[in-house]
């Protein structure tokens, strides 16, 4: 059996011919696989969709319970003859690679994945394939992502230089949000961190799952006066900075933890005062360390920098090609 005979691009996604089912597909499909729960892999509408417990839960907080006709949460199956199985992806809580298997053939999509210690998820685990699809989003030379302690160190350092000002951090809703006050809890912060409303289901579900968070209050006008927020550290997701809502902090000091927070372009468009790179993707060392570990036949390469990581394949002498699919975000909410 050929690679594209077990899993080949479509307009919309990864299409396994032989189980008829697609992976993290960008529009409805009868049966889908889902690695996790970011809404640009995970969609609503879909006739039946596996994927682990907590990223049906998440998909299920996110759209409604009736998000699919149908759910299934093992963590390996057969479907039409294909081997399938979910292991950790290292990138949010409930995230997972999916292997398929048929005809002697392994292909394995990463989905997005980091190596990075992360407390609030299982731990990527590499997987022996025949072929690897690899994210790329961070997939240039030039990213090399710090410490996260030591960006969440210079978060403390500027509560520290400024503590008449609220440091507002723009944060996604799904995992970032939740590394970030993991971090802080690490480095010894102990006050309570306030979140946005927008923030508090997907917190209160992982603090559910046995995660420590500690102690949470929601960022609300009922605190009090602007000035009680002073010296506080404040989470709330990127499209809330530019609304009324932020307008009730003390001077404000805007920050944002992103991966991207190393483009200086990226930071100043965000209006972040503080970058902190903080990602929940590999980069540069991450993504070719991967594949040496894994050691693949052959890599695909999709959503993100395509063409650096196939020039670097190609290098190393190894069988590479890129996938062009749509629909995914650089580092999506």
């Amino acid at each position: 059996m050929r690679p594209d005979d077990l899993l080949r691009p479509t307009p919309e996604g990864l299409y396994c011919p032989v189980g008829d089912f697609h992976i993290d597909p960008s529009r409805p499909v009868p049966r889908a696989l889902i690695t996790h729960g970011h809404a640009d892999h995970a969609r609503a509408g879909h006739g039946a969709v596996w994927a682990t417990p907590e990223t049906l839960e998440i998909m299920a907080i996110r759209y409604g319970a009736g998000f699919a006709r149908e759910m299934r949460s093992e963590a390996r199956g057969e479907i039409g003859g294909v081997r399938v199985s979910f292991h950790p992806a290292g990138h949010v809580l409930g995230s997972a690679q999916i292997s398929v298997e048929a005809g002697g053939l392994r292909i394995v999509a990463a989905g997005d994945y980091k190596r990075a210690i992360d407390p609030t998820c299982a731990a990527f685990e590499p997987v022996p394939c025949d072929v690897f699809i690899t994210e790329a989003t961070f997939g240039l030379p030039v990213f090399r992502h710090p410490d996260p302690m030591a960006e969440i160190g210079r978060l403390l350092a500027s509560l520290r230089d400024y503590p008449e000002r609220a440091h507002l951090v723009g944060v996604y809703a799904l995992g970032k949000a939740q590394r970030l006050i993991a971090l802080l809890r690490a480095a010894g912060w102990e006050r309570p961190v306030f979140i946005h409303g927008a923030l508090r289901k997907l917190c209160d579900y992982y603090a559910s799952r046995g995660i420590d968070l500690g102690p949470l209050e929601d960022a609300t006008a009922e605190k009090g006066a602007a000035a009680g927020y002073a010296g506080e550290v404040v989470l709330a997701p990127p499209s809330a900075f530019g609304a009324t809502w932020a307008r009730r902090f003390p001077d404000p000091l805007f920050a944002f933890a992103s991966g991207w927070m190393q483009v200086r372009a990226r930071a100043r468009q965000r209006g972040a005062e503080l970058g902190l790179v903080i990602s929940d993707h590999c980069d540069w060392a991450g993504l070719t360390e991967t594949i040496r570990e894994i050691d693949p036949g052959e890599v695909w390469i999709t959503h993100g920098r395509e063409e650096a990581l196939l020039r670097w394949c190609e290098i190393e002498g190894r069988a590479a090609r890129p996938l062009h699919l749509v629909g995914y975000e650089d580092e999506p909410e």
